[in-house]
């Protein structure tokens, strides 16, 4: 299972749609662990928990193949591989000073980073549209639009504005009405008491938001993730914070890994295995608690009815971070990069790695020529 797992952490590049396809050849075609009934299920299921999904779903497989412990073994062998090169990256391009190259491969891959958050948010919305009833599809444009709002201008109050039009969505179907307000008065309240509990605990907090919070995964972090990370403790200028998002995005495994390069930023290698650690301890948790009642999850309504809300609004979301990530370009050429990375994505339908390592290649090119770099 370490093998197996620890195969797909290492090749698995393209975040969540290549993560499936990996874990569909392995454990429906190759080794018919599970039915392709059972792994569709699975999906849906694991689609319905907040935090990273495609990490949830590889827990998931490896919990039916040897329970509990192969949960823990396969888990770990699949975000460790990532964690690991993130990491080493992290130390190379968020030092102080470092070489002019990476420097500029970081800043061309920054640049294009904005691109890469409207083409995945643009991928999601026919299924999530199709979803919708003709009645909800007003409301599905309400949500989206408070989702983007809420990434472009306060990042760091996403997560309960998607808890709250889940919540809204089950509300207005509802033939009783349900209690709105349970879950999310605290939030603001326990945001104000972590900060003053010193960078260690913000950080978790922050790891924790990213991990147990966030519906729709990937870029819907990104807006929680720099409102902390650049604007409320500093940990990293909003350069460093695109290079981050840039490695996240082009390392193998799970897109969340992003928030180790954080971590890193905030406390050193200690920092980024804490964030880690605390981003991906609720997948372990929700798979190894309640695996065994995802039947009774995909078929459960009120489940179904909170994604219609809070989906949509992650899709916004994703959107809405587009925003704050082009705003953080300092460079004319940046913009330029920009523009070449949505067209290759959208016109001539480049995959999402290999534009960030061309705005990459690009960067680094203009740096050793004496090009500008933002800091």
């Amino acid at each position: 299972m370490a093998k197996e797992w620890g195969r797909i952490g290492c090749i698995g590049f393209g975040g969540p749609p290549s993560h499936i396809v990996l874990l569909r050849d392995l454990c429906v075609t190759r080794r018919h662990w599970l039915t392709a009934v059972d792994f569709e299920d699975a999906v849906v299921a694991c689609n319905l928990l907040p935090g990273p999904a495609s990490t949830q779903l590889a827990i998931y497989c490896a919990s039916r193949v040897r329970g509990r412990s192969g949960a823990l073994v396969g888990g770990l062998a699949f975000i460790l591989p990532g964690l690991a090169i993130v990491l080493a990256l992290a130390s190379l391009f968020l030092e102080n000073a470092p070489p002019t190259w990476i420097a500029g491969a970081g800043a061309g891959a920054g640049a294009a980073v904005a691109a890469v958050a409207i083409h995945a948010a643009v991928g999601l919305i026919p299924a999530s549209w199709r979803r919708s009833t003709d009645t909800s599809r007003a409301r599905w444009v309400v949500y989206a639009t408070a989702g983007a709002a809420a990434a472009a201008t306060i990042g760091s109050y996403l997560a309960p504005i998607l808890l709250a039009c889940g919540i809204i969505e089950i509300t207005l179907r509802a033939t009783t009405p349900t209690p709105t307000s349970a879950g999310l008065t605290g939030f603001p309240l326990a945001s104000s008491a972590v900060i003053a509990t010193g960078s260690l605990a913000a950080l978790a907090w922050t790891a924790f938001k990213v991990g147990a919070l966030a519906y729709g995964g990937g870029f819907v972090i990104i807006p929680m993730m720099r409102a902390d990370a650049v604007d409320h403790y500093h940990w990293m200028t909003a350069a460093q914070f695109l290079d981050a998002v840039a490695l996240g995005q082009v390392t193998p495994g799970p897109v969340t890994q992003t928030v180790a390069a954080v971590g890193y930023a905030a406390a050193g290698i200690g920092g980024g295995l804490l964030a880690a650690a605390v981003a991906f301890t609720p997948s372990f948790a929700f798979i190894l608690i309640g695996g065994d009642r995802f039947d009774r999850l995909r078929a459960n309504r009120t489940a179904q009815t909170f994604l219609q809300g809070a989906g949509p609004a992650a899709i916004g979301a994703i959107l809405g971070s587009a925003i704050p990530l082009a705003r953080s370009l300092a460079e004319p050429w940046q913009f330029a990069i920009l523009v070449a990375a949505g067209l290759s994505l959208f016109a001539l339908g480049r995959g999402v790695v290999t534009t960030l390592l061309g705005a990459a290649a690009v960067g680094a090119a203009i740096a050793i020529a004496g090009g500008a770099v933002p800091h």
